[in-house]
């Protein structure tokens, strides 16, 4: 994926990483779409940011999505980047029916559906670009379990088999699959993950996946160092340390 003249559409990028990407984007000499359930916040990022495009879209809903979809394909046709960045992260207790039902449901619908119905929504204008990309987000803990966190785990490790897919079976059309793994930034995905020393600045995560964009434009994975701790435990022999070490920094403690 090169690193400037894209248009991109950014669904889930009201804050966090999604804008902090969006911004670096815009700057790398993009046209960049943002898109988010709430109204206020993308009217307050068009107002300060001048050129960045907003759509609603609550990509929970599945009609909510085609029609954003609409919108975003009538008014910027040369579109040929979707990053599938929303995602929520809770806390589950599966000792017992309510302690993660409705969360685990929540979590399905808004990180794996969600992404599968935007890529339904977008792929086939996608094909029609000469260089398209689909930007997937998976997460470190798609390579090694957080204790507290059971339906995010499996989600991401879902996103991570889904984007190995889809990059065999659309190899023989212009749409490239690029999947981005976080490891834990500071940012309001967990109670308190802001201010964990643990999580990576989130502006130094978002700066070192530019650079990593701007430099390996072939790369299939857009990994940061501090996330290859994860990744790799496994292929390393040293998955085991590594979920102990993982759930022993756990700030929540459980």
């Amino acid at each position: 994926m090169d690193i400037d003249g894209n248009t991109l559409f950014i669904p889930g990028a009201t804050s966090g990483i999604g804008l902090a990407l969006a911004l670096r984007w815009q700057a790398a000499g993009n046209t960049v779409i943002v898109g988010g359930r709430r109204q206020e916040l993308l009217d307050k990022i068009a107002s300060e940011h001048p050129g960045i495009g907003t759509v609603r879209i609550d990509t929970t809903d599945a009609v909510s999505i085609t029609e954003a979809a609409g919108k975003v394909l009538a008014e910027y046709p040369d579109l040929n980047v979707l990053v599938a960045m929303a995602g929520i992260m809770r806390i589950e207790d599966w000792h017992t029916a309510a302690g993660f039902l409705d969360t685990a449901e929540a979590t399905v619908t808004t990180n794996l559906l969600g992404p599968i119905r935007l890529i339904a929504a977008f792929v086939e204008h996608l094909a029609t670009r000469p260089d398209s990309t689909i930007v997937t987000v998976s997460s470190g803990l798609a390579f090694a379990p957080l204790k507290v966190t059971p339906t995010y785990n499996a989600t991401k490790a879902a996103i991570h088999m889904l984007s190995e897919s889809l990059r065999l079976q659309l190899a023989d059309t212009s749409v490239k699959i690029v999947e981005l793994e976080p490891p834990a930034v500071r940012t309001a995905l967990l109670p308190g993950q802001q201010d964990s020393p643990w999580a990576m600045p989130l502006d130094e995560f978002a700066d070192e996946v530019m650079h990593l964009f701007a430099t390996e434009p072939d790369a299939t994975e857009i990994q940061v160092e501090n996330v290859k701790f994860l990744r790799y435990g496994e292929a390393r022999g040293e998955y085991d340390q590594v979920v102990a070490v993982l759930n022993a920094n756990d700030p929540h403690g459980r």
